[in-house]
């Protein structure tokens, strides 16, 4: 049996599975320009307002960790370090907790070292622990400002190479997209930490470069397929967003698995790593994972092939056909078969089918979607 009668055939997760889904991405891109527009917005106004909750290491300051016990709790610990002499407008009071240990941790701008000794007895007199027991860990301004500085320099840098590379693999317009939709991740997942006050530390840092390779390497997937489908199309008149649908198509399935495979491992690092042993440090690496990987997958997706078609729709190659897409019966064609040719009769049947008497827009040079009109006849 042919491999159109087999697909028709299959239910939604098996032409999913197969990669024969006739989704029509491109149809549909003002909703994801939309919904990312939207997210740009909120994110930039919550950065505007409340910024950014910088930990310790880029703020700089001094953290004192100590054990709770019924004496002591969050409310007793900011008054403690209050009475003496410490400014607690601005001071982050944490109740951590591992396994059956809980503590509290109280971070503050930078004290002199007479203050820090002072604190740290107080702590240890209300919480009746040895002096030993509660920990004192201080970072300069300077040293969180060179920190920042050099990761935004390596940032800068990696975008810069990672351009290059894509626009001499494949082209300009491809890497321009890809940098948009990975920056659009940088911005949206940020405003995630500043709406829901979240702290960022080293580890988010780390997890955010982390889910910038992932981003990359999933829109490149995307790339890639687009690539080789332009090459197979070359011989038909065949508009970029066909190209694109198609394509997207054809790897929908390979993405979903790659963020699938990608997600679980973090949520299990998530609920066993923070929410069973407590560890917090697992906690701030999990959660920036998790929210990049989600809106990895999201702009690979329903930024970059979009953009990507944008952008090459003012090709002189594919001028004439912007705004020509094929969807439904002559989608499915193109992607099951991989190939423009027969998806006009494929579309001319469906309309008989249907009942449908409009008919699409067809590009110059294309096959007449209408029967000829009947020659008149010559007068002897």
């Amino acid at each position: 049996m042919s491999d159109d009668n087999s697909s028709t055939r299959r239910g939604p997760l098996g032409r999913l599975y197969h990669g024969e889904t006739a989704i029509d991405f491109y149809g549909r891109r003002h909703y994801g320009f939309i919904v990312s527009g939207a997210l740009v917005v909120i994110t930039a106004i919550s950065l505007f307002f409340s910024g950014l909750e910088l930990g310790i290491d880029f703020e700089g300051g001094v953290a004192w960790q100590v054990p709770a016990s019924p004496t002591l709790d969050s409310e007793v610990a900011r008054s403690v370090v209050a009475q003496n002499g410490v400014e607690m407008a601005n001071a982050k009071v944490q109740t951590l907790k591992s396994g059956e240990l809980e503590s509290i941790r109280i971070q503050v701008g930078d004290q002199s070292s007479e203050v820090r000794s002072a604190v740290q007895a107080a702590l240890a007199v209300a919480a009746g622990v040895d002096i030993n027991e509660v920990s004192v860990s201080s970072v300069s301004s300077s040293w969180g400002r060179t920190i920042t500085e050099k990761g935004v320099r390596a940032l800068v840098v990696f975008l810069i190479l990672v351009s290059l590379y894509i626009a001499w693999r494949f082209e300009w317009r491809m890497a321009l997209a890809a940098i948009m939709a990975m920056l659009h991740d940088v911005l949206i997942s940020s405003g995630i930490y500043s709406l829901f006050g979240l702290e960022v530390t080293p580890a988010t840092v780390v997890a955010f470069l982390t889910i910038l390779g992932f981003s990359l390497y999933d829109t490149i997937v995307v790339f890639d397929k687009v690539k080789d489908n332009m090459e197979r199309f070359s011989a038909s008149r065949t508009g970029i967003a066909d190209i694109v649908n198609v394509s997207m198509n054809q790897v929908l399935m390979r993405s979903l698995n790659t963020s699938l495979a990608a997600v679980l491992p973090v949520i299990s690092l998530l609920a066993v790593g923070s929410g069973v042993f407590g560890a917090v440090a697992l906690r701030e690496f999990a959660v920036a994972l998790l929210v990049g990987l989600l809106i990895g997958s999201y702009s690979s997706i329903f930024v970059a092939s979009p953009l990507l078609t944008v952008f090459k729709e003012r090709e002189s190659h594919f001028r004439n056909l912007r705004g020509l897409h094929a969807s439904g019966a002559e989608l499915e064609h193109m992607v099951v078969t991989g190939n423009a040719t027969g998806s006009k009769k494929v579309r001319r049947q469906t309309e008989v089918d249907t009942g449908s008497s409009q008919a699409s827009p067809v590009a110059p040079g294309s096959p007449l979607t209408h029967p000829p009109r009947p020659r008149k006849k010559r007068r002897r």
